[in-house]
């Protein structure tokens, strides 16, 4: 079977190429990672111009490794999931700092770098070194539990394990990193999660799915997510041209990254004036201000959690105290050099 499989499927893969952003550009180690880190969480449509763009600005690991921080997540901004950059950018400072600039060569050592789990590491292993690796994302899961006749739910902690053998015993050791594309490629384009594309499917011959008419039953899944509302007032405050923003820390979303201050409530209902007016002497010393106006809701769901955001233009009457640490007054010129989240380069402050 792991033959006749890997043969039909490195078949169809030749036959029906997918084209990539990175098509035509190097291929070694630093430039597949980043690709890969890129695209996790993320959809190739999507991702694609911001691995273009990122490689741009840092070719190698070195100019990432030395580059700052905070460029690092401007050119990561509007990815999301940001705590990825912060690990490229610690892992690079490892593998220049420590390795000699040298990447890890295998999957072990590939898994000791933050940030790259199981999934990094095949993908990296298989594609810049061709060691024999399954790389095994949603649709791999998809595909294998429909193909093999998969019944345990994909969410068990034990299904993943469970999974990338029967992706290791399919694969041909030969050819790893054409069967890790194909494999991927095959359950993006061909297995879908609605309507796959059954009756000219090379595999429905020995598919477990269509033969027993539960193609639309597998992958069996149980986890729920749990989606959180959070409802954010940014506090707009501006004096002689310059905007407060404010680095995020702690272990909240948008860690390290730049917003106006924020007025978190449990609802839409807009705080009362005296909260912002609070909020606001507390920041800056002053509570002589002026109201100038307030933005639409923006709404934008994550994985986890839907944030709604409202953005209030606020303009400060006298000048401001000496900002906390973390606090920052910047001019329009300056606000590009900041990475920003999202929702926040949207509300267009």
């Amino acid at each position: 079977m792991a033959t006749t499989f890997a043969r039909q499927l490195l078949q169809w893969h030749i036959k029906n190429p997918r084209p990539l952003p990175w098509d035509g550009g190097p291929r070694d180690a630093y430039h597949i990672w980043v690709s890969e880190i890129i695209m996790q969480q993320t959809r190739i449509e999507q991702g694609g111009p911001y691995y273009l763009r990122f490689i741009k600005r840092f070719p190698t690991i070195k100019q990432l490794a030395t580059a700052p921080i905070d460029e690092v997540l401007r050119y990561w901004q509007g990815l999301g999931y940001y705590s990825r950059a912060r690990n490229l950018h610690k892992a690079a400072q490892i593998i220049v700092n420590d390795l000699g600039g040298v990447f890890p060569s295998t999957h072990e050592a590939l898994m000791k770098l933050p940030g790259v789990g199981e999934y990094t590491a095949a993908a990296i292993a298989s594609f810049a070194f061709n060691l024999p690796h399954p790389v095994v994302d949603g649709n791999v899961k998809r595909l294998l539990a429909r193909f093999t006749g998969f019944t345990t739910s994909i969410d068990e902690s034990s299904s993943h394990q469970k999974i990338v053998q029967l992706a290791t015993q399919l694969m041909q050791e030969k050819y790893p990193a054409e069967f890790n594309q194909a494999i991927m490629n095959f359950g993006a384009l061909v297995c879908t999660p609605k309507n796959p594309f059954c009756k000219t499917c090379p595999l429905s011959k020995k598919c477990y799915a269509l033969n027993n008419n539960c193609v639309e039953d597998l992958p069996v899944r149980t986890k729920k997510k749990t989606n959180t509302l959070r409802y954010f007032h940014f506090l707009v405050l501006s004096w002689k041209g310059k905007i407060l923003l404010h680095q995020r820390g702690g272990k909240d979303i948008w860690h390290g990254l730049y917003t106006p201050p924020i007025l978190e409530t449990k609802s839409t209902r807009k705080p009362s004036l005296k909260s912002f007016a609070s909020e606001i002497l507390v920041l800056t010393g002053t509570d002589k201000i002026q109201w100038v106006d307030s933005s639409d809701a923006i709404i934008q769901p994550l994985s986890h959690q839907t944030l709604h955001g409202r953005f209030y233009h606020i303009e400060l009457l006298e000048k401001p105290g000496k900002p906390f640490p973390d606090y920052v007054w910047v001019s329009k010129r300056q606000m590009d050099d900041f990475p920003k989240p999202k929702m926040v380069v949207e509300g267009e402050i």
